[in-house]
């Protein structure tokens, strides 16, 4: 299982924020079933969250988005969007799990998603618990996965440079390494532009199913690849 080689490299590290002492330990409780040796840190309020990332630099974020930003300030969606571009612009590489029943707000930080180089899920409140570890395994991947934001994909967006990547790898069959050589640059990179391709196409990992093989089923049937 996913959680399994994930935890025998290192102790993951998770930060969980919510304001609502019952669903966080709700979260909490759910996470630490799944992923027993992981050490959790908690945070209440958009100050405590900055406090924790800093000091604990967790290797996965699970945050509500409706959260004050003082213990004295009421909650507000919009403190939890702050944070998030916040969050994406300090910690690019970050992976983050948004809970929320306010998801369709997310709509308002597009371009800084798509620009994240970190896994970004988002999990909203109404799923199941074996839907919501799906999120959080597809965050702890590195993948992207907005399609629960209303509005998020209203028609399909497709940068220049992940068609160049989409030529190269479908067009001359070329892997990641060779991609990221002729495209000058990382092969990070590349996997981040994959991400965000597959998130666009509404590609997702499916067992016994080969992503990029489903990508590449995707992109021709939108026309991106002859």
């Amino acid at each position: 299982m996913m959680k399994e080689s994930l935890t025998e490299k290192y102790l993951l590290k998770i930060l969980v924020i919510d304001d609502h002492e019952s669903v966080l330990f709700g979260t909490l409780n759910v996470l630490r079933k799944y992923f027993s040796d992981a050490e959790f840190v908690t945070a209440v309020t958009a100050k405590n969250a900055l406090e924790a990332l800093s000091i604990s630099q967790p290797d996965l974020v699970v945050m509500d988005l409706s959260i004050p930003e003082h213990p004295d300030t009421t909650a507000k969606p919009e403190t939890g969007v702050q944070l998030l571009r916040t969050l994406m612009k300090k910690y690019p590489h970050l992976n983050i799990v948004v809970q929320s029943a306010n998801v369709r707000t997310l709509v308002r930080i597009r371009p800084d998603i798509d620009s994240h180089k970190g896994g970004f899920t988002v999990a909203d409140k109404s799923l199941s618990t074996q839907e919501m570890l799906t999120r959080v395994d597809w965050a702890l991947q590195g993948l992207t996965h907005t399609k629960d934001i209303k509005g998020i994909h209203s028609g399909l967006e497709v940068k220049p440079e992940w068609l160049r990547m989409l030529t190269l790898a479908f067009g001359e069959g070329l892997q990641d390494r060779t991609i990221a050589e002729r495209m000058c640059i990382s092969e990070r990179m590349v996997r981040h532009y994959w991400s965000k391709l597959q998130d666009a196409l509404d590609v997702y990992p499916e067992e016994g199913k080969n992503i990029r093989i489903q990508t590449e089923m995707r992109a021709r049937q939108e026309g991106l690849i002859d």
